[in-house]
């Protein structure tokens, strides 16, 4: 089972066309054979689990959310298994942790420590380059001199599926 992270903007700052994006993701990423994990609140993490919640390829337990809370009053709809951690932002490097690999859309500074978390784990993060954003800034970048070419630059889903495939 691959674990699949999912980082990007919340409510306040995930755009429409970004929100669809997230939907049309999750409906392709589907399959029995992934797992989501995000930080189970609004925004890009929630347009995904809703797109995985309408495909017909969905399953229970498919949607992880991650909370910075100490309760599940919060996380959206779409989420299967809610952890509340009460520990705030440090609940960052626990969904990074889990993941396998990273998908990154848009993303102010959370995301920014989500993907600085992933650099440091060895993880890769394929960076959506569609959306304004960290995922797009650091796309294909490296960040410091101890390693190269986790942070993968992807302008569509076709190319997502394809690295998932193939990484």
């Amino acid at each position: 089972m691959k674990k699949i992270g999912i980082i990007g903007p919340n409510t306040k700052m995930c755009n429409k066309e970004l929100y669809e994006f997230g939907e049309q993701l999750g409906l392709q990423l589907a399959s029995k054979d992934r797992t989501i994990v995000c930080g189970g609140l609004g925004g890009f993490m929630e347009a995904v689990c809703k797109g995985i919640k309408q495909s017909q390829n969905t399953f229970d337990g498919q949607t992880i959310g991650i909370l910075p809370e100490d309760n599940d009053n919060n996380a959206n709809p779409f989420i299967d298994i809610a952890i509340p951690t009460g520990t705030g932002i440090a609940r960052n490097i626990f969904i990074v942790r889990t993941a396998d690999i990273i998908i990154a859309a848009g993303g102010g500074a959370g995301t920014l420590s989500e993907i600085a978390f992933a650099w440091q784990l060895d993880k890769k993060v394929l960076c959506v380059t569609q959306f304004d954003g960290w995922a797009k800034e650091l796309a294909g970048r490296d960040l410091d001199n101890r390693k190269s070419g986790l942070l993968i630059p992807v302008n569509t889903i076709d190319e997502i599926l394809n690295q998932l495939m193939n990484g």
